[in-house]
């Protein structure tokens, strides 16, 4: 893999660190802010609305420019909103901040797909964006405990000043590094992209990947109280079993990319089929710690394995939009992502319990895999070197 595609991942392991640090910070914020935490919970769906929106949004307006500047522009945005944030005593503009943030992420995330993808060889698209996506895992085992633990020890501005320091280097590798030549090129006509983003095969994908993805935070979302209430460990144990699920996820990510490009449907089948079993067992098992423990591991690995693969299938199905495909890959998943703890909170607001998360996460993967066989049937879809084609 190229040296800058690991750069770029160093940049998304900032932003993922952000995405996901406050879950450790809400309290204090609350506190500090002198707002309830439910309305500091806010911020955390600030940033999940700015993903959405902002991944075709900003992945169009990226296209006015070469690839290695809007990276640099995205990146810059957050770094300033990160010490807006840290030096801010309003709610209101920490609020706007996360949001801003989101919106400049998600048009980072969107641009370097493309652009990691156009580093390697077209048949290598799986690999580069697990690459670019190991960034989100380490930060779900190192960046986000790392926030917490600043947030304990210095106060929750700290983390908002790590990120930013964090960017720094991102930002000067970023201009160093990412090739501009070939990225300069003009992008192909606006209208000609949302064309082709309107194909089927590309439009099924992308469901699957919210259906996946929201599986995936479903569970995630109340690992915590699944460990402490059902599997019976003390809440000392919760960082280990989040940093367990994100090693897991790391896995994954490394495996699958290395798989994706040359067996794509072998990995969606039968990862997919293992991944709605897995959820199932461990909705079982949960009651037991070995079997708990092992499960959330193989979990991790098998959520974002999938969920890589689908990413970079997305990516192949959209030739014609090189420059808007990333961008609806993002919001698709992070659809799912927002969808999905809804879904699970849900299910236990009607006193279904904490092992019940798991089993909406296992039905929307099983619908997954049935809206798959679907679309494979009535499409003629086949396998053509590294994608799905009709």
């Amino acid at each position: 893999m190229p040296f800058a595609l690991l750069l770029l991942g160093l940049a998304v392991f900032a932003q993922g660190t952000s995405e996901f640090m406050l879950s450790g910070l809400v309290p204090d914020i609350a506190r500090d802010l002198q707002v309830t935490v439910p309305a500091a919970g806010a911020l955390t769906s600030a940033f999940a609305v700015g993903m959405v929106v902002g991944a075709p949004l900003m992945a169009g307006l990226g296209r006015r420019w070469s690839r290695r500047g809007a990276l640099l522009g995205f990146l810059a945005v957050f770094l300033a909103v990160h010490v807006v944030g840290a030096v801010t005593g309003s709610f209101e503009v920490l609020l706007a901040t996360r949001l801003v943030g989101a919106l400049a992420n998600a048009g980072f995330l969107a641009v370097a797909l493309v652009t990691a993808t156009g580093m390697v060889a077209p048949e290598a698209k799986g690999r580069a964006t697990s690459t670019l996506l190991g960034g989100v895992t380490l930060a779900c085992v190192v960046g986000v405990p790392a926030g917490a633990l600043l947030g304990q020890v210095w106060g929750w501005r700290s983390a908002f000043w790590a990120v930013a320091l964090l960017s720094v280097p991102a930002v000067l590798a970023v201009a160093r590094s990412v090739p501009g030549g070939a990225a300069d090129a003009a992008p192909p006509p606006l209208r000609g992209e949302l064309e082709a983003l309107r194909s089927p095969r590309l439009l099924v994908t992308l469901l699957l990947g919210a259906l996946v993805n929201g599986a995936t935070f479903c569970t995630f979302t109340y690992l915590a109280p699944l460990a402490t209430h059902v599997t019976g460990l003390g809440a000392g144990w919760v960082p280990g079993v989040l940093a367990l699920f994100g090693v897991g996820s790391f896995i994954g990510v490394s495996v699958g990319g290395r798989l994706a490009d040359r067996w794509p449907v072998a990995v969606l089948a039968a990862g997919g089929a293992a991944l709605c079993a897995g959820w199932a067992a461990l909705a079982l098992g949960a009651g037991r710690p070995v079997v708990a423990l092992g499960l959330v591991l193989v979990q991790g690995a098998l959520s974002f394995g999938v969920g890589s693969t689908l990413i970079a299938q997305a990516l192949y199905s959209a030739p014609g939009a090189p420059t808007l495909a990333g961008g609806f890959a993002t919001a698709a998943f992070n659809v799912g992502a927002a969808l999905g703890p809804w879904a699970g909170g849900t299910a236990i607001g009607a006193g279904l319990g904490y092992r019940s998360p798991l089993w909406v996460s296992a039905g929307l993967v099983a619908l997954a895999l049935g809206t798959a066989a679907v679309g494979l049937r009535r499409g003629g879809t086949r396998v053509r070197g590294r994608a799905l084609v009709r």
